[in-house]
């Protein structure tokens, strides 16, 4: 089974991580398949950065979040865009309204 969860990468009490999509057996931080985004929780706002069509793509064909990237993508609003990605949405509108939630986000900051 293929999972999309959070990779710890950074310096001891500073964690950021990368949001990778792994098997469901490898180790946290061993092997991946592909990374689709990065996530710095230490940020106030936190800072979030993903690559949105390949994380369809995967989701599409059947990659589950684990629940704290669950958590995360319910926040920024990925997980509403996939499910009208799933309805029929044109994937075009949905990147282009994804860029500029992230741009609102990154302004909070």
């Amino acid at each position: 089974m293929v999972r999309i969860r959070l990779r710890r990468v950074g310096m001891r009490h500073q964690p950021s991580y990368r949001i990778v999509v792994a098997d469901k057996e490898s180790p946290r931080d061993g092997r991946f398949l592909e990374i689709v985004g990065s996530y710095n929780p230490t940020a106030d706002p936190f800072l979030i950065d993903v690559k949105e069509d390949r994380v369809y793509e995967w989701m599409k064909n059947g990659a589950v979040p684990s629940e704290s990237v669950t958590h995360i993508f319910t926040k920024v609003g990925l997980i509403d865009r996939f499910e009208r990605f799933k309805k029929g949405e044109s994937l075009e509108a949905l990147l282009a309204e994804a860029k500029t939630a992230y741009e609102k986000h990154a302004a909070k900051a």
